[in-house]
C-alpha cells in the first residue's frame, strides 16, 4: 500500500469527509412526489338523465289508452314490425302499437316499440331502438339530421328519459323519445311536436304501459 504524503493524506480526509456529510444530508435524498392538489384529484360528476329506478321487474303491455293517447285498431293500426326489437329471449314481451292524439282520424299516428326482461344493459337495447326509429323515420315523412339526446324527467318509474327532434323548416319537427330503466327500454316517434311536449307525453304514456 503506497504511503501518502502529508497533503494526499489531508486531502483523502476531506473527501472522506463530504461524502460522509452528503451521505447522511436529507437534503441529498431524493424528494417524493409531491401529492395532487383538491383540484386535480377531484373529479366531476357528469350530467346524467337517470334517476332511481322503481324496485323489482317492470313488464310492458299494450294498452287501449296510453297518457291519454287511443290506441289504433283494424285495419289502419301497424301491422308488421317498423323497428327491429333486437334480439329477443323467452320470457321477453314487444309491445308494438300506435296511437291517436285526441280527434285525429288521419295522418301520422304516434308510434311505440317497448322490450321487457332485457338481459343486457337496458340503454344499449335502447339505442338499438333509437337506431332503428330514425331510419323509419326518415322512410316515412321526416328529414333532417338527429339533434342530441336531451334528458327529461322519467316518471314514476325512474330510470333515464330522452328526446331528440328531427329538424324540419316549421318551428314543430318530428321527435323521437325514448326511456330505459332496470329492465325495459321504450322507444317512440312523435310526429310534429316539440322535444319538451313529447317528453311530457311520453312519460304519461308510460304510466299506462308499464307495470
Amino acid at each position: 500500500m503506497p504511503i501518502l504524503g502529508p497533503r494526499a493524506l489531508l486531502a483523502t480526509i476531506a473527501l472522506t469527509t463530504t461524502l460522509t456529510l452528503t451521505a447522511c444530508d436529507p437534503a441529498g435524498e431524493a424528494e417524493d412526489p409531491p401529492a395532487p392538489s383538491a383540484a386535480s384529484a377531484t373529479v366531476s360528476a357528469p350530467a346524467s338523465s337517470t334517476s332511481p329506478a322503481g324496485s323489482g321487474k317492470h313488464t310492458l303491455a299494450e294498452a287501449a289508452t296510453a297518457g291519454g293517447l287511443t290506441k289504433a285498431t283494424g285495419a289502419s293500426a301497424v301491422s308488421d314490425l317498423p323497428v327491429d326489437p333486437g334480439e329477443m329471449h323467452d320470457g321477453m314481451h314487444l309491445v308494438v302499437a300506435d296511437y291517436n292524439r285526441a280527434g285525429q282520424t288521419s295522418g301520422r299516428r304516434i308510434l311505440f316499440v317497448g322490450v321487457d326482461s332485457i338481459p343486457e344493459d337496458p340503454n344499449k337495447r335502447r339505442e338499438h331502438l333509437w337506431r332503428g326509429l330514425i331510419d323509419y323515420a326518415l322512410q316515412n315523412g321526416s328529414t333532417g339530421t338527429p339533434t342530441t339526446a336531451k334528458p327529461y324527467q322519467p316518471g314514476p318509474f325512474g330510470g333515464s328519459l330522452e328526446c331528440f327532434s328531427l329538424p324540419e323548416s316549421a318551428s314543430t319537427t318530428d321527435v323521437i323519445c325514448g326511456w330505459s330503466d332496470t329492465t325495459t327500454a321504450a322507444v317512440a316517434l312523435f310526429p310534429r311536436t316539440t322535444p319538451a311536449d313529447a317528453a311530457r307525453l311520453f312519460a304519461a304514456m308510460r304510466a299506462d304501459l308499464e307495470h
